[in-house]
């Protein structure tokens, strides 16, 4: 079973253009966000890949809007963290 020749390029192509949107994204969060900040996002992504996601989604989008206009500190990342992070839930078992 070996993919057409037809499609190749196009896979090809689609691979290179997010390869090249994540290196933008890596570009733009070195300068967002100052080295101790960057390893603790890190940090995140290897536990919670999808709150690591939510968080540079919210990073970009505030340095786009002009909200974000010098390298965050690792305790303002902190604060960004737990404000995006859910709740966690406290469950009780009563045992009859």
């Amino acid at each position: 079973m070996s993919i057409p020749q037809s499609q190749q390029p196009d896979d090809d192509e689609a691979r290179k253009r997010e390869a090249e949107a994540v290196a933008m994204r890596q570009r733009a969060l070195m300068i967002l966000l100052d080295p101790s900040a960057r390893q603790r996002l890190m940090n995140v992504r290897m536990v919670k890949p999808e709150l690591a996601h939510a968080v540079e989604n919210y990073l970009l989008n505030a340095a786009s809007g002009g909200k974000i206009n010098r390298a965050l500190t690792d305790e303002e990342l902190k604060q960004i963290l737990r404000s995006i992070q859910q709740p966690k839930r406290d469950f009780k078992i009563n045992r009859i």
